[in-house]
């Protein structure tokens, strides 16, 4: 009965869509925003790995070999540091890079239900194995956690 009372109301189809279509351009400006948040991370962590990288190369006395991996006690040698540096922007890196390419390939035909996933999906932490972010702020912040 419901349904037959509201075929009754004139240009209730067109409002209908025109809401759905409003929602969806709401969604996909919202994906973009979140794309290009993420994308803001991962310039950082690469300006911060190659500002790491010229400290060690731009000094009067560039470090050994020997020296880059040399530890202090516990303390994290330099490479251990640029190294999980370089893991961690990597892995944001390739989630980037696959967010982005599956926000890109959506089109205005994709199905309510795609798009919803979807945008969970960039919602979501990065899939990023979190036992190995932790295995290497363990051996970077060694000594704090002792």
């Amino acid at each position: 009965m419901p349904l037959q009372s509201l075929r009754g109301c004139s240009g209730i189809r067109e409002e209908v869509l025109g809401k759905q279509m409003e929602s969806l351009e709401t969604i996909f400006l919202s994906m973009k925003k979140t794309i290009e948040e993420f994308h803001s991370i991962v310039v950082s962590l690469e300006k911060i790995l190659r500002d790491g990288r010229q400290l060690m190369k731009g000094g009067s006395i560039s470090p050994s070999t020997k020296q880059m991996q040399l530890r202090i006690g516990i303390r994290p040698s330099l490479f251990d540091c640029l190294e999980g540096l370089r893991i961690i922007f990597e892995m944001h890196y390739s989630e980037y890079l696959l967010k982005s390419s599956i926000v890109s390939a959506l089109s205005l035909k994709s199905s309510a239900s795609d798009l919803g996933a979807l945008n969970q999906l960039l919602i979501d932490q990065p899939n990023i194995p979190k036992e190995e972010v932790q295995f290497i702020f363990d051996i970077i912040f060694a000594e704090e956690i002792c």
